[in-house]
């Protein structure tokens, strides 16, 4: 699954906070130009695409690299504001697709046409795919925003509660299921996330305790094929990856470098027969053979003591011990135990990443990495993100209330090959 940043200009990749020139952008378009409101809320009449034409081919006279164009946002179902029905959207995006084949009909390179860019309403999205028809949208998109309002007093029990967590997957199921019934030609994607609305939660949405939904909606979005998760913002709000004043990095940006840096495209069914409060996810690696676990405790005074086993699924075998102390810096006193065929004959080893907030305060605007805190260095870069290697017959602590990568290089995957 891709990771993007969300601005009001458009979609810009993780890629491009290191490096410029590999920027992938997707802009939006005005679906409502030209419409007029015929009821409270709904909006008809034709579409004018002019304004979307004029900006399109100046794209192209310029020789800008597009790489896809969304229509709309947020005019789905009973819309935010305002909506405008999937038969009037779906005719209006076979004429975005007639102007787009005509505008680049000399390029190589042809942008990708995203839509509708609003909250799932399973009806309303089956209807706009069974109008457009066949190779009209490339990406199905919807907007997840399921922790509720920024000022929500509430805000951080939601993020710690794996029920309140798991809710969301229903959207992710429905969605999926719509696409193969009604557009198997088209893939999801989640095409605006920031958790809570209204610019995300004070203290909340920038901080540590954010990472805990941020990375659950990564993995769980992977399981249900989705392709791109854009995240709601790079800058700006409560929710933006950079604080708004200093553009250090806030907690979240690491989490999304580090999954960007880890987690690879395939992903892989994880068993377990731990508490709900352990979330598990897993992929294959990314660039490397083996794979790589994302282990959340939501828990605030269990430790996970776990082992893993390379079955056709993998399965987790977790025990729990309850403890105040910090198991993972007393040391490692018990063994994990290890199924399955060396990879290669490299010593058997994984890579431990573990991500805590800083002083035990899950408010905390600091993330620490294996016990040190995640701050810029005196020359302004992203600090190296390194783990910790251990022998593959030590135990894997999960401690309470953290986050952990763990990549088993020597985990022989079939899926992975």
């Amino acid at each position: 699954m891709g990771l993007f940043i969300r601005n009001k200009l458009g979609l810009i990749s993780s890629s491009s906070c290191q490096s410029h020139p590999r920027a992938i952008v997707t802009f939006g378009l005005n679906a409502l130009y030209g419409r007029h409101q015929i009821r409270k809320g709904v909006w008809g009449g034709a579409w004018d695409s002019s304004n979307a034409c004029d900006f399109m081919n100046y794209t192209v006279l310029k020789g800008y690299k597009i790489d896809s164009w969304e229509y709309g946002n947020e005019l789905s179902g009973s819309g935010v504001s305002a909506s405008v029905s999937a038969e009037l959207y779906g005719k209006d995006l076979i004429k975005l697709k007639s102007v787009v084949n005509n505008l680049y009909k000399n390029s190589d390179l042809k942008p990708s046409l995203v839509a509708p860019g609003g909250f799932f309403d399973k009806q309303w999205y089956a209807k706009l795919l069974q109008v457009t028809g066949s190779g009209i949208v490339n990406f199905v998109t919807h907007h997840v925003y399921n922790l509720g309002a920024g000022m929500d007093p509430n805000l951080v029990n939601k993020i710690l509660d794996p029920h309140y967590l798991s809710k969301v997957s229903e959207t992710f199921s429905n969605l999926s299921q719509t696409i193969q019934q009604n557009g198997p030609w088209a893939s999801p994607w989640v095409g605006e996330s920031g958790g809570a609305y209204n610019s995300g939660g004070r203290h909340v949405s920038d901080t540590f305790v954010n990472s805990f939904w941020y990375l659950d909606q990564l993995g769980m979005a992977s399981r249900y094929n989705t392709k791109v998760y854009c995240r709601q913002t790079l800058v700006g709000g409560n929710y933006g990856l950079l604080n708004t004043t200093t553009l250090v990095p806030n907690p979240d940006y690491y989490s999304a470098l580090l999954w960007h840096r880890l987690m690879g495209k395939g992903v892989l069914a994880v068993g377990s027969n731990a508490s709900p409060f352990l979330r598990s996810y897993a992929h294959c690696s990314k660039g490397r053979a083996g794979i790589t676990l994302l282990l959340i405790n939501l828990s605030n005074q269990t430790d996970f003591i776990i082992s893993v086993q390379n079955s056709m699924d993998m399965r987790l075998t977790v025990e729990e011990n309850i403890s105040g102390e910090n198991s993972f810096m007393r040391g490692l006193k018990r063994s994990v135990s290890w199924v399955g065929n060396r990879a290669s004959d490299e010593p058997m080893y994984r890579e431990e990443y573990h991500l805590t907030a800083k002083d035990g305060y899950l408010q905390s605007p600091t993330m620490v990495l294996n016990g040190i805190p995640l701050e810029l260095t005196e020359d302004e870069n992203i600090p190296n993100l390194d783990p910790v290697r251990l022998d593959l017959n030590s135990p894997l602590y999960i401690n309470p209330l953290s986050i952990s990568f763990i990549v088993f290089p020597n985990f022989d995957a079939p899926a992975c090959a």
